[in-house]
């Protein structure tokens, strides 16, 4: 039998959703479609970054003498960013997703909306701010201001204001005023968070998962999901995503011209971005000036109430036999 290390949980503020996604592969991996063919073992990383195997403390380089492969389950810091990818490397232990490279892009939201850039995808106009430093920026309520007055002279309002590397909508805040973003730039500051400031694209949230090597395609493109998010929410929150109150629609309901054009971006981004065996890219459609990359996502979440899954069924698939192919294509491929 293949002995499987579902790595989960973290140091990230995503901890909790990397145990919903990681519980739910190990139940997959122990169900009657799979436990014939692996052993699941529960690697559990615990907030303080300590690692457990079955419930007992243990070093990550001896991880190796207890799995064939990993699936890793993490979301966030150091599960999306390219770090647990570079021990994985070291240690010569294959694992599920990206490489550390290429997760680093993906989770970068600047970088990643350069890439976009350089392939001639639209991405909503950004500005960066760095992580606020007291003796080159000064008090931090003149420069709290500053930076909102510059952001209001370069873009019209609303505003979306989010950390430069993070998932699952953590951090996120829609400002329609520039008292709003001097409240948000001192949040971030205190926070020593850089802040990515992007216009706010006003449409159709649509998402399209992608998967390496499936059903005979190299790029296989899932339907892309329609997000309708209650209209008491301003955008898909970490709330509005896990609660169960968005309204997920697949297939959404796009035009046959949007369905292939979405379908193309995000295989496009995950081949440009050098991703492995899946991704989630997420989109706005304007109802006049079209469609807009707003972030991939390298590692998508895999609960109950997660949208890749959800597509998965879509087409007739499961999460049982999404997971035995990916781990296929990372035995294969590392």
């Amino acid at each position: 039998m293949i002995k499987v290390g579902v790595v989960r949980g973290g140091i990230s503020p995503e901890y909790n959703v990397s145990l919903s996604t990681g519980g739910n592969v190990l139940a997959h991996l122990r169900g009657p479609k799979l436990a014939h063919k692996y052993k699941a073992i529960d690697i559990l990383i615990d907030r303080d970054g300590i690692w457990h195997v079955n419930g007992l403390p243990i070093a990550p380089h001896d991880v190796r003498q207890k799995v064939d492969v990993v699936f890793n389950a993490l979301h966030g810091d150091y599960g999306e960013d390219g770090k647990i990818q570079q021990l994985f490397d070291q240690l010569n232990v294959p694992y599920t997703g990206s490489g550390a490279f290429a997760s680093a892009v993906g989770y970068n939201k600047v970088l990643s909306k350069e890439r976009f850039s350089d392939f001639g995808i639209k991405t909503p106009k950004h500005m960066l701010f760095p992580v606020y430093d007291e003796e080159t920026d000064g008090e931090l309520a003149f420069y709290a201001q500053h930076c909102a007055l510059h952001v209001a002279k370069s873009m019209p309002p609303s505003w979306i204001v989010k950390p430069v590397a993070s998932g699952s909508s953590v951090g996120i805040h829609v400002c329609k005023t520039t008292s709003d973003l001097v409240n948000v730039f001192i949040e971030y500051a205190k926070n020593n968070t850089s802040a990515l400031v992007e216009e706010l694209i006003n449409g159709k949230e649509a998402t399209v998962a992608v998967v390496e090597g499936f059903r005979g395609q190299d790029y296989y493109s899932l339907p892309p999901i329609e997000i309708r998010i209650p209209k008491k929410k301003v955008f898909f929150d970490y709330d509005a995503k896990y609660s169960g109150i968005s309204k997920e629609i697949c297939p959404g309901n796009f035009s046959p011209d949007e369905k292939i054009e979405l379908e193309h971006l995000a295989r496009l981004i995950h081949k440009e971005l050098g991703l492995s065996h899946y991704s989630r890219s997420d989109f706005m459609i304007h109802p006049k000036r079209g469609i807009y990359a707003l972030e991939v996502n390298t590692l998508p979440g895999l609960t109950d109430e997660s949208l890749t899954p959800k597509a998965l069924y879509a087409v007739g698939s499961n999460m049982a036999e999404f997971i035995d192919h990916i781990l296929e294509l990372a035995i294969k491929k590392r």
